[in-house]
């Protein structure tokens, strides 16, 4: 029996359905003296008690949907067919599925709760993620142990049935709830002030005998902004409190609901004219604030567009000149003919034509299992291509929303992140809110023994004046207009929360190839002339990988690529290998092909190419550093400790020591090395920026405190990071770190903006002289004025930091 079982019992009394909430006939369904309205309510909820579910009773007040149906159950036969599978499964492997369903019942946050424990209802749901606002459930779960009927039917006997009505089941329009709710608010906000003019004017005398209709007709517009409108500042603030936290919802709720009893007091006793333009104008301004923020991350999502914010390229089939060169994956089309290297990303659903495929659907399962793929058969997208490199033909454009979740993906999440429960708002809420409730105490006591006839009006002043609209509007208009202005500048941030984390970086890591030099900045010279053969041979090894060595070595060597290689590997930070005509080719690094380096190549990095472990030749390359990277250190060093972690050889560190000047330099880095470097930093309470080129660096970018991956002209999708950095823009990183401090700084100046309203406010409320008028006039002009300067501070800054943009 859950815990809430003494409100159900009293719930029983007046014969409302435990599960749902309806109204019951009669007393004749029960269980453990719990009435139902039907037998499927009562089922569901011992199949939930039965699965140790019972918190999804504790989260809302019923909240379950009618179980009773008209008729027969739906059928979901049809979904056994391997054609209507297909036009709803994400993905589909041996054993592993993954469905996006439309369940329009969900309304609550018992909803998401219960569906994202889906698998304590059945083992075979590996896991399930929910989009509240499409009303959408991603599941992945094995199809060896329930199948897509199964599943559906499972979801329809707890109360969610699947509508596969749309054919765009995948996509489902927005709610536009809030829209509703800002529109709401803003009329009857509008409306309000009109009837409050006169009082506003001081009109009074000529207008005694309409000032109690007004005040009637203020109360009922006050309504629906009380009870709709705002009514989820007042649940986010109970909820709040029973989990015993303090949020930024509780000081709002507080406000809202002391103007609303303080005004309808007034109203209804005749002793006043109320606060209810205050009290509308309060939630328009918050719902106003709340759109701003959905409108910048629904901006985030269009911006998202494979131009700006995803920054990926694959090589595609040329028909005319029959040779491979790279394009943007947003023009890709149906039957474009895809060429994908070891470790490149599937971009869209497709078959192979030609090649030994072996795909990493890590991103898609969650598991690192590879599969094996024959000719024709399907690869998804998402999927990663282990060993040599495959052909593909593409059977679906490239679908955006897909690749964003992929970037969303809760296993590329921090576990910082995870913990980190409060914004920066809420952290400065809980203080904010101890400090009023004491001044609201401290204010009645002193009327009270003062002037009694005082205390009243004193305390709802006090309550009324302090709520913090504006403190609550600052960080989401802020950090909003920052994300913005940073994917306009080259940076592309997984989330705005993630400003926070760049502005509290303490070092700084840089890899060093394909971060710090370009990525095909190479010249390459051998130590002796290679054979056509084993030039095809090279250029087929290295054609593989999408290491920048590997590239800078391809592109150096003339021809096409004939010869067939089995056996292909490639160690990240190493070399790759295979056999070609029976005999073992490496090319690689000295350790990994078994050579001695050359003491002698000065500022070279020495690639080495081997047959059966006999070394043919040497590749020597020279590098080329990113413009402006030296102005880039100097600006950095005095602020930042910089360090350089390189799979290289340490030939050019004596260059490098002289001429960047970082705290330390590391290389022969395996991945794992680069890792273990980060994680020390961080035992030593250093809050870390790892920079990569998001191939090799993966684990050091997850692990970092704030990771960026930068893209130079053939872009790779790394769903570790926290950003991704537009190479050409390598040079604005120093104004990226001092941006997000600024950002940070502008929403302490709102908060500071904020509580200068309140000191004035407070000032007039403690002492008992609070007017409407003030009432009326400080709350939204503070809203405003925080709105119109985070928003144009924030230009203001960007403007100044980056004036050619």
């Amino acid at each position: 029996m859950p815990l809430k079982v003494q409100r159900t019992i009293m719930d029983s009394a007046k014969k409302t359905c435990v599960h749902c909430g309806d109204s019951c006939p009669d007393d004749s369904i029960l269980s453990s003296e719990l009435i139902f309205c039907c037998f499927g309510c009562k089922t569901v909820f011992e199949l939930f008690n039965s699965s140790g579910l019972e918190k999804y009773y504790e989260l809302e007040s019923e909240p379950g949907t009618r179980m009773k149906t008209e008729g027969q159950n739906p059928s979901f036969a049809f979904l056994d067919l391997p054609e209507v599978q297909e036009k709803y499964l994400l993905f589909k492997n041996e054993r592993i599925s993954k469905v996006s369903l439309l369940l329009p019942q969900i309304h609550c946050s018992a909803c998401i709760w219960l569906l994202e424990n889906m698998n304590r209802l059945h083992p075979g749901v590996i896991s399930s993620m929910v989009n509240f606002s499409k009303k959408n459930a991603a599941i992945t779960y094995n199809s060896e142990d329930i199948t897509l009927r199964e599943l559906a039917e499972l979801l329809s006997k707890i109360g969610y049935t699947p509508d596969f009505s749309s054919s765009k089941n995948k996509e489902t329009s927005s709610d536009k709830s809030l829209i509703y709710k800002i529109g709401i608010a803003g009329f009857c906000f509008g409306n309000i002030m009109l009837l409050a003019f006169p009082e506003y004017l001081g009109i009074d005398k000529s207008f005694d005998k309409f000032s109690k209709f007004f005040g009637y007709l203020s109360l009922l517009l006050s309504a629906p902004v009380f009870f709709y409108a705002g009514w989820e500042y007042i649940q986010s603030a109970f909820k709040s409190i029973q989990q015993k936290y303090i949020n930024i919802d509780v000081p709002i709720a507080l406000g809202m609901l002391t103007l609303m009893l303080r005004s309808a007091y007034e109203i209804i006793s005749g002793t006043g004219v109320g606060y209810f333009d205050s009290l509308a104008g309060l939630v328009f301004f918050l719902l106003l604030g709340k759109w701003f923020q959905k409108k910048s991350y629904d901006s985030l999502t269009f911006d998202r567009d494979y131009k700006s914010y995803f920054p990926i390229a694959v090589n595609k089939l040329d028909t005319a000149s029959k040779l491979f060169s790279p394009v943007k994956i947003e023009e890709l089309a149906i039957g474009d003919i895809l060429e994908i290297r070891n470790g490149e990303l599937i971009p869209a659903d497709s078959t192979l034509v030609k090649g030994d495929a072996l795909i990493d659907y890590s991103f898609v399962t969650g598991e690192a299992d590879l599969a094996a793929v024959k000719n024709s058969d399907q690869i998804y997208a998402g999927g990663r291509q282990s060993g040599t490199s495959i052909q593909v033909k593409t059977k679906k454009t490239v679908n955006n929303s897909y690749l964003t979740e992929l970037w969303n993906k809760e296993a590329f999440t921090k576990k910082e992140e995870l913990l980190n429960l409060s914004s920066l708002s809420n952290k400065v809420s809980k203080y904010f809110t101890i400090i009023i409730l004491l001044i609201t105490a401290f204010t009645a006591i002193y009327w009270y023994f003062s002037d009694i006839d005082k205390l009243w009006n004193s305390v709802t002043a006090v309550l009324i004046v302090a709520c913090p609209c504006a403190l609550a509007l600052s960080v989401p208009f802020t950090l909003g207009s920052s994300t913005r202005i940073f994917g306009r500048l080259g940076l592309y941030l997984k989330s705005s929360d993630a400003i926070e984390k760049m502005a509290k970086i303490s070092s700084v890591v840089f890899d060093k190839t394909g971060t710090i030099t370009h990525r095909n900045g190479f010249e390459v010279n051998t130590t002796c002339r290679l054979s056509d053969e084993h030039n095809s041979i090279v250029k087929a090894l290295s054609g593989n990988s999408i290491h920048p060595l590997s590239n800078a070595i391809n592109s150096s060597i003339k021809g096409g690529e004939t010869e067939v290689i089995s056996n292909f590997s490639e160690i990240a930070g190493q070399g790759i290998s295979g056999v070609i005509n029976g005999e073992l080719y490496k090319l690689g690094s000295g350790s990994f092909t078994d050579s001695k380096t050359n003491d002698n190549a000065q500022n070279s990095t020495q690639v080495f190419f081997t047959e059966n472990g006999k070394l043919l030749t040497t590749f020597y390359l020279e590098q080329t550093y990113r413009s402006g990277l030296e102005s880039i250190i100097t600006k950095l060093k005095t602020k930042y400790k910089l360090y350089l972690l390189s799979g290289d050889n340490d030939r050019e560190k004596e260059k490098l020591e002289k001429w960047l000047k970082l705290n330390e330099l590391h290389f022969d880095q395996s991945p794992a090395d680069k890792l273990e470097f980060i994680s020390k930093l961080q035992k030593k309470q250093e809050k870390v920026m790892m920079l990569g080129d998001g191939l090799n660096d993966a684990g050091a970018l997850k692990q970092s405190d704030f990771g960026i991956a930068v893209s130079d002209s053939v872009h790779q999708f790394s769903p570790a990071c926290d950003a991704i950095l537009r190479a050409d823009e390598f040079s604005n990183l120093d104004n990226y770190l001092l941006f997000s401090k600024k950002s940070i700084g502008i929403i302490k100046r709102s908060f500071m903006i904020s509580f200068l309203y309140n000191i004035i406010g407070l000032s007039f409320a403690v002492t008992g002289n609070l007017s409407p008028i003030i009432a009326a006039i400080l709350m939204p002009i503070s809203s405003v004025t925080v709105v119109l300067f985070s928003t144009l501070a924030t230009r203001s800054v960007a403007k100044h930091l980056f004036p050619k943009n």
